[in-house]
């Protein structure tokens, strides 16, 4: 998988049967993204930006 690091995201829940994301910034201009309940499942791979656009908009929702 590339050697993506991935860490919990701290806006998961603290949980273990919560939603749970995983996020990796480890690799030149990728973000890739899991859910942490399958770490051998599939991910989604995105720009640095497009993820933090995605980021500052989820700060802008009430």
């Amino acid at each position: 998988m590339l050697g993506y690091k991935f860490v919990k995201s701290s806006y998961s829940g603290g949980n273990s049967g919560q939603e749970c994301v995983e996020v990796a910034r480890n690799i030149p201009r990728t973000v890739a993204v899991r859910d942490s309940k399958r770490p051998g499942g599939p991910h989604v791979t995105v720009t640095p930006a497009a993820w933090d656009a995605f980021t500052a908009d989820l700060r802008r929702q009430p």
